[in-house]
């Protein structure tokens, strides 16, 4: 971590019993002063760069490669199936293959892409003052869960990135409208999943990846 951006990322809680069942489960985060805004040149050029490694060759070989592998795996113990709802690293990939490069859409955006071209380990964004003091973490929903303020009902037993006040983001799946990064948002809560196979070092630096970019 470097001492210029003060990063701190934070283990957040996994709920005992997914711990028990996916021991390699984990979900780090950290907050950072940062606000939604056009992504700067470096930022544009470091993605260009990003998509020139991205051909079709390396794009059809990037699920058996071990971040990605791991994830594919993890998506089918909990009921996904990763050729029809593709990890993270290979939706990237995907999209890289028809869009011809990797787009730049804002400062936000490009970074948490660059992390996680970079690493393979998604990091999501949400707007900091949404988040409880005491951190965010994965459990399984129960009844009368909600999905951020809305009047969206969870069903039970569903896997949610929470805290102790309220669900922020399905696992692996949308962020509650209003949490997300918006125009007024000054301080950022970046959080990445990590899952069995997956070394926690890369999830550390996919963060700090992010929280690097977003300071560009």
């Amino acid at each position: 971590m470097t001492d210029e951006l003060d990063l701190r990322a934070a283990p957040g809680f996994v709920e005992p019993e997914l711990r028990d069942e996916f021991p390699g489960l984990r979900l780090d985060w950290v907050s950072v002063e940062a606000r939604r805004r056009p992504s700067p040149p470096q930022l544009k050029e470091r993605l260009r760069s990003l998509s020139n490694r991205y051909r079709g060759a390396s794009v059809i070989t990037t699920r058996t490669q071990p971040i990605p592998h791991a994830y594919r795996t993890f998506f089918r113990h909990i009921g996904l199936d990763p050729d029809a709802s593709r990890v993270p690293s290979e939706e990237v990939a995907v999209s890289r293959l028809l869009h011809g490069q990797f787009r730049s859409r804002d400062v936000v955006q490009d970074a948490l892409l660059i992390a996680l071209i970079e690493t393979g380990v998604p990091v999501w964004a949400i707007d900091a003052d949404h988040v409880d003091a005491g951190g965010l973490g994965i459990r399984t929903t129960v009844e009368g869960d909600r999905l951020g303020s809305t009047d969206y009902g969870l069903p039970s037993g569903r896997l949610v990135v929470a805290d102790a006040r309220c669900v922020h983001a399905l696992l692996f799946g949308d962020i509650a409208p209003g949490h997300g990064v918006a125009a007024r948002t000054r301080r950022i809560a970046l959080f990445a999943v990590g899952v069995e196979g997956v070394p926690v070092i890369h999830v550390e630096e996919a963060l700090w990846i992010c929280a690097e970019a977003l300071h560009v």
